[in-house]
């Protein structure tokens, strides 16, 4: 079970506390752009580049900028087991 909540954290060097902080700041964040962009449909004038520009801040923090922090090796987690 331990296994479930942590490979994927793990995986990308984080913590699973941190993974969710990471991964609920990306969420509100994508919220929020979903929200503008919905009222965007309505008034084409607002929020003309709100869902554009979160997308590319988002990919720039997710995958183009992400400092990987070295996580157990699978054989680490079987040797565990």
């Amino acid at each position: 079970m331990n296994r479930l909540f942590n490979e994927h954290p793990n995986s990308v060097g984080e913590s699973y506390s941190e993974h969710m902080g990471v991964a609920f700041g990306f969420g509100f964040r994508m919220v929020l752009a979903g929200l503008a962009c919905l009222v965007h449909g309505v008034l084409p004038f607002l929020f003309v580049k709100t869902g554009s520009r979160t997308i590319n801040v988002l990919h720039d923090r997710m995958v183009a900028q992400r400092v990987r922090k070295p996580g157990p090796t699978p054989e680490a987690g079987r040797a565990a087991a």
